[in-house]
């Protein structure tokens, strides 16, 4: 069986600068493409691939300084997708964006630029810090919720002391703590001191429960978080410390005590009741996944468009204006909006809320929830990014702690301790990098963990060079990466919660080193270009650890990550790479410098954990 040749892997090329001149070309601008390769290799030609209206081009590389070779490509389409052709005396390969293979592979896996793209500019510099509003903190107890307010299949919400835990027999939803927007304004500072400069909310809008995705409705501030003068005044104050926040919608469907709801139930002539889908008016209609709170909505229905996002008014629009004026989205399953058996437009549905995102602000970010294959979405007409769940987080979990896999009405759980291989992760990555634009790679939503999913700490079973690990991964990886609260003080999850325990705010229980860590690397991450928008490339996959590296033109960053016990005389080949002998390191962190020799990287001890080095 025919195998890849070694010295394939020093041919690299990266939708990233220098080996695309211009990030985000106009449509007839041209740019130039480059290819690194190192010396010595034996190929007798390079060449550019492109697919210009339908037919193949093929276009000679010219070698260039230092073992580069460059060659002219014209943005003449909306989406330029080319790929390279390597002629050498092993044979003949192509090189894309998954990497080098020996057969001729599916456009899919083509490197693509996307012209006239344009980025919310605020992105590449950003870190979020993800709240769960309800449980950070209680910055106002006059607005509590109260068992007087509501009833809910028989029961009454309460609203507990801060940490005390729940009564057993209080519905999950109806548990409350009080936590509001005064808290959040009360509390900046801390988000502030981490070097966060975003904060991503979970639904805010009025609702009958504490994670507020069954929405009474979409134009106001739920009076438990402090209404919509709560939210003003926290964008001013966000506005003076230079800070960005993202709001959390559900178009995918409303709360049961949504008065469109409500309406089409009582009215099947009303115009709501087009909203929705009634196989028997007015008790059998179409939920999210057959729970009955939360019916449907239908966007064969041109008024639902129009309320939701057409009008000037829109929901989705009037939120991005006035004093609100939120700097993104973050839409709820995404990916099962607008389809509903025979009905399939979610493709469309989520062009039409881009069209209105970002005429009303063309410098907002809409992010789509996915977790699973988002490629149809993130071409650079729908979502600006996924919460990056498929191609950054689970692939990582699974190296760490084995594989673990639920879905919705399966009772057990799919799984196996035997973690991923570290070829796998590696594999899983790139393949999920390899099908969108590089562009839009930037703009992923990288995440630990969310209300979601359970506790980075817990899952790593409080294990501190595995979490270290995690978040030095997280932060040096493409994309933009999301902090949820309390993972930087060292919370697990809650026994009665889960991960939607109540944010500690006794600095006596805090993990400070680990919190001084977060700093560390949160720091690193604002202020570093290579890791913005540098490149990333794998430059080791071994049995327990990996390395990769991300550069720009004016910085390397090298991350080495080990999940196993510690290496003596650990040494890492970088003859794949550009690095040369005699060049610095400087080791994250520390004052420690190593120097580059023989193509190598040799250190006393590679630990359990991440090291970070940086020129």
């Amino acid at each position: 069986m025919q195998q890849l040749p070694n010295w394939l892997d020093t041919i690299f090329h990266s939708g990233a600068t220098p080996y695309v001149s211009d990030l985000y070309p106009k449509l007839g601008d041209s740019v130039t493409i480059r290819v690194r390769v190192a010396p010595d290799v034996p190929i007798k030609r390079l060449f550019l691939r492109t697919f210009p209206d339908g037919e193949q081009h093929f276009a000679p590389l010219k070698s260039a300084e230092n073992g580069w070779y460059e060659a002219q490509l014209t943005i003449a389409e909306p989406v330029v997708h080319y790929r390279f052709v390597v002629e050498s005396a092993d044979g003949l390969f192509w090189l894309t964006a998954k990497g080098a293979q020996l057969h001729e592979p599916l456009d899919t896996f083509d490197f693509r630029i996307i012209a006239n793209y344009t980025a919310p500019d605020w992105l590449h510099e950003t870190v979020f810090y993800q709240i769960f509003p309800d449980r950070f903190a209680n910055g106002d107890p006059a607005n509590d919720i109260k068992p007087s307010d509501f009833e809910y299949r028989g029961q009454r919400p309460k609203t507990f002391a801060w940490e005390q835990p729940p009564d057993p027999d209080t519905i999950f939803s109806l548990i409350f703590y009080g936590g509001d927007l005064v808290g959040v304004r009360q509390r900046l500072s801390h988000i502030e001191m981490l070097g966060i400069n975003a904060i991503y909310f979970n639904p805010l809008f009025t609702s009958k429960s504490n994670h507020k995705y069954d929405g009474s409705d979409y134009d106001h501030v739920d009076p438990s978080l402090g209404g919509d003068a709560a939210l003003e005044r926290l964008r001013e104050e966000l506005t003076q410390r230079d800070m960005r926040y993202m709001l959390d919608i559900v178009p995918n469907h409303c709360g049961y005590a949504h008065p469109w709801f409500t309406a089409a139930r009582e009215d099947p002539t009303a115009p709501e009741a087009e909203f929705f889908t009634f196989s028997s008016h007015p008790d059998q209609y179409a939920t999210w996944l057959g729970v009955w709170s939360l019916p449907k909505l239908n966007y064969n229905s041109a008024e639902l468009r129009r309320r939701m996002y057409g009008n000037a008014d829109g929901v989705l629009r009037k939120w991005l204006t006035g004093g609100f004026s939120a700097d993104g989205w973050r839409v709820d399953v995404a990916n099962m909006l607008g389809r509903q058996g025979e009905t399939q437009i979610g493709d469309e549905i989520s062009q039409e809320i881009r069209a209105a995102v970002k005429e009303t602000n063309p410098n907002a970010y809409l992010l789509g929830e996915n977790f699973f294959d988002a490629t149809s979405q993130l071409q650079g007409n729908q979502y600006d990014g996924a919460m990056n769940y498929a191609g950054f987080t689970h692939p990582l979990l699974y190296w760490l702690i084995g594989f673990h896999l639920r879905a919705w009405g399966l009772g057990e759980e799919i799984w196996s301790d035997v973690p991923f291989s570290t070829q796998a992760l590696v594999d899983t990555w790139r393949e999920r990098m390899a099908v969108i634009p590089w562009q839009i790679q930037l703009q992923q939503f990288n995440l630990l963990g969310s209300h979601d999913t359970p506790r980075i700490r817990s899952l790593v079973k409080e294990d501190d060079a595995l979490h270290r690990l995690a978040v030095a991964v997280l932060l040096t990886f493409p994309g933009v990466p999301s902090i949820y609260y309390g993972d930087e003080i060292g919370m697990v999850d809650d026994p009665h919660l889960d991960q939607r325990g109540c944010m500690i705010w006794d600095e006596d229980r805090w993990d400070n080193d680990l919190l001084a860590f977060y700093r560390e690397m949160i720091g690193l991450r604002r202020t570093s270009s290579a890791l913005q928008v540098g490149s990333f490339e794998v430059i080791s996959a071994e049995s327990d650890h990996f390395a990769y590296l991300r550069q720009s033109p004016d910085e390397i960053i090298l991350l080495i990550a080990n999940r196993g016990a510690p290496i003596e005389n650990f040494t890492l080949s970088l003859a794949m790479t550009n690095l040369a002998d005699g060049l610095q390191l400087s080791r994250f962190g520390t004052s420690q410098t190593v120097t580059i020799q023989d193509r190598s990287l040799v250190l006393s001890e590679m630990p359990k954990g991440a090291l970070i080095f940086r020129s």
